[in-house]
């Protein structure tokens, strides 16, 4: 019992410091001192408020009555998503090409 506290001892006293990684999904949850359109925005206001998007991405969606189409506008530093036309969710795009994030949207 003693050889098996002095190797658990040994082991904690032994182990390289705890490091933390910032995942693209805390980062993207708030991004920091970026404006970003507010849920329930129509298209219209998305643009008038942010200009023109860099890309829009074709619908996915809307085969069902149930499966609302869902547009994608991507920007510089983030892309919005609209449900229909209304903004539902807003996400930070990868700061750098090595960020560990999301798989790229399906074109």
């Amino acid at each position: 019992m003693f050889a098996a506290a002095a190797l658990g001892a040994a082991l904690l006293l032994g182990s390289a410091p705890a490091t933390a990684d910032t995942l693209l999904v805390d980062r993207s949850r708030q991004p920091a001192g970026l404006a970003v359109p507010a849920r329930g925005m129509t298209m219209a206001q998305v643009e008038a408020d942010f200009g023109a998007p860099s890309q829009r991405l074709e619908p996915r969606g809307g085969q069902k009555r149930q499966w609302p189409t869902i547009h994608r506008w991507v920007y510089p530093a983030f892309t919005v998503y609209f449900e229909r036309n209304r903004v539902v969710d807003t996400v930070a795009n990868r700061a750098t090409a090595s960020e560990i994030g999301p798989k790229p949207a399906i074109r």
